[in-house]
């Protein structure tokens, strides 16, 4: 190598750019999707509300206190989001709601992701008659309308109305049941499209039995759809189960309310007082709108099509 070649070595390394940090991407994509990173903390922000939920909460949410909260007392300093017909605070039950509204959604999506990742990547590696199978079961599953389905799972395993660990288990699982085919058909799709690649083919040459395959080279390459559909999917189970509690088929209690629950309970009241229905209804629109949008920036920050172009 000649003398001018190894002087101009240390000019063209350095002439490489530079990785941006962690930080430096999070600012740029933040900066590319501003509506999706507001939506991202706004959903910290409900999650950091409902952690904390009793050191917030300046009453208890079954607080009958006549003296205090006076009855129907509209929004105001002292009671923010006023109170209801029978003597709450409105503003305690909706941050102590937001416990059981945003715990059985990410339950729910926590087991519909499990169960749909595993019949999908069953359907799409196998394919064949196992996939035929799959594919049959779960368009019986969408041949129910989700809520008919969810009340006629919960008629049957949950009887009971109260809090208790069964009755979250068991809304959990009506509204988890509901959301597992959409994501088995996605990670069936995602896994058909590697199916083939050269990199499974060559693990199976050398011998790697279909679990070990399916474990250390599919899931990880299917893992952004996964991510995205189930962020995406939070919203919508939150939605169920605010449906699910309106019709009372929820968890029933005063002590652990639900914002489907409140509106359910406040019905009566409705056209004298606005704001029992409006502040909880507010809370689920603001939960189900902030998942939905930061679902949506998190597919486009993840899609690798979109990432080349960029």
């Amino acid at each position: 190598m000649s003398a001018e070649a190894v002087s101009a070595a240390p000019v063209i390394a350095g002439a490489l750019p530079r990785r941006p940090g962690r930080l430096a991407r999070l600012w740029r994509i933040a900066r590319q999707k501003p509506l999706g990173a507001a939506a991202g903390v706004v959903c910290i922000l409900l999650i950091l509300v409902a952690i904390g939920a009793n050191v917030i909460a300046p009453q208890a949410a079954d607080a009958v206190d006549p003296v205090k909260n006076p009855r129907l007392q509209p929004p105001s300093l002292s009671h923010p989001f006023g109170t209801d017909n029978l003597f709450r605070d409105m503003f305690s039950r909706v941050i102590i709601g937001s416990r059981i509204s945003l715990g059985i959604g990410f339950a729910a999506v926590a087991i519909g992701t499990v169960l749909g990742t595993l019949l999908g990547m069953v359907a799409g590696f196998f394919r064949g008659w196992v996939d035929m199978l799959v594919s049959r079961a779960i368009e019986v599953v969408l041949g129910f309308p989700p809520l008919v389905l969810a009340i006629f799972f919960l008629s049957i395993f949950n009887p009971e109305r109260g809090y208790s660990l069964r009755s979250f288990l068991m809304v959990s699982l009506a509204i988890g049941i509901i959301i597992t085919p959409t994501t088995a058909r996605i990670v069936r799709g995602a896994v058909l499209s590697i199916r083939n690649l050269q990199y499974v083919e060559a693990a199976e040459s050398l011998g790697n039995g279909p679990v070990r395959i399916m474990w250390r080279h599919v899931l990880p390459n299917v893992a952004a759809p996964i991510i995205v559909i189930a962020s995406i999917q939070v919203g919508n189970a939150i939605l169920a189960e605010a449906a699910l509690s309106f019709l009372a088929l929820g968890i029933a209690d005063a002590a652990h309310p639900s914002w489907g629950g409140m509106l359910q309970e406040m019905r009566q009241v409705w056209l004298e007082a606005w704001w029992t229905a409006v502040v909880p209804g507010a809370a689920i629109s603001i939960a189900v709108l902030a998942f939905n949008l930061f679902g949506d920036a998190l597919r486009d920050v993840l899609d690798p099509r979109l990432r080349q172009s960029s």
